[in-house]
């Protein structure tokens, strides 16, 4: 092999070494998601004790063993477990923009915390930011209504002027025909401001619409000029998220470029300048020893 393929084949080597390492590296920042977050839980304060805290202990479990692996293919799945002396109905529900992985992932992330959370309760629910469980015991279980709130958060940072109160009456607006129209749920930006709204997988049509009005209603009153806010009724939940700057990011504002995203940057930035130096130097080194064999 002459001097030249094997300067070829050194270089492919150290390219082909620094495309594995930035392989490993960027995936990373693929896999960053707050969808497992917990958002609120609402565990009933009548629970099983005695005797029947073991079956219904085993029912539960023999139920989300049943329930969560259909998350891998359905965003919204129903069913029942038990036998003549207890019976258990529960059902989950994806956000609509996942995948079917992350959905997977969010669902079978809350049996361990509703498990910690909740224990024996005769029901529960448990909301996480991509997906939520809920589920009841057979029995004298008090029934919500479709608009009940169930919780909410607003921004501390409120916005003033600047096209927010057009920009969010706009957004929502669309939002309130969106989940009719798109099957219960609804994603949209206008201006600089990111909306969301989604129903119950079973509340579709009209009923869908009222609910997410509903919400919408809580968040004009409770939320007012918040940056952002999220409000979570009984069978629906609306979010948004106002960005007063394209592109703006500091602290005053949620779009602010998290450290993990800094860090990930800065290593990609070091290894491919490391690539360059190694090949650049592989060439001087080249070049001077041609020099010296004339």
């Amino acid at each position: 092999m002459d001097s030249a393929s094997k300067s070829f084949s050194l270089v492919s080597n150290i390219l082909l070494v620094l495309s594995a390492s930035l392989g490993l590296l960027l995936p990373s920042v693929t896999c960053s998601s707050d969808f497992t977050t917990l958002v609120y839980k609402k565990c009933s304060n009548r629970t099983y004790t005695g005797a029947s805290t073991e079956s219904h202990s085993q029912t539960l479990s023999s139920l989300f063993q049943e329930l969560l692996p259909r998350s891998s293919t359905s965003k919204f799945n129903k069913t029942t477990a038990g036998d003549e002396n207890i019976g258990i109905s529960a059902f989950f529900q994806c956000r609509n923009d996942l995948s079917n992985d992350e959905c997977y992932h969010c669902v079978n992330t809350i049996p361990k915390v509703s498990n910690s959370l909740c224990k024996q309760a005769l029901a529960a629910r448990v909301h996480l930011d991509g997906c939520y469980l809920k589920y009841e015991t057979d029995g004298p279980v008090e029934e919500p209504s479709t608009h009940e709130l169930l919780h909410k958060t607003c921004s501390e940072r409120m916005v003033e002027g600047d096209g927010f109160e057009e920009a969010k009456h706009a957004a929502f607006a669309a939002m309130e025909s969106g989940v009719v129209s798109e099957g219960g749920f609804y994603e949209t930006n206008y201006e600089n401001l990111h909306a969301m709204a989604q129903c119950q997988g079973d509340l579709r049509g009209c009923d869908c619409g009222e609910c997410v009005s509903a919400a919408i209603q809580v968040a004009e009153e409770k939320c007012g000029h918040s940056v952002s806010s999220q409000v979570y009724l009984d069978e629906c939940f609306m979010s948004y998220t106002y960005y007063p700057d394209h592109g703006r990011q500091d602290d005053s504002y949620p779009e602010k470029e998290s450290e993990f995203e800094k860090n990930t940057g800065r290593t990609v930035a070091i290894v491919l300048g490391g690539a360059a130096v190694l090949v650049l130097g592989f060439i001087l080194f080249r070049r001077c020893g041609k020099k010296e064999d004339i």
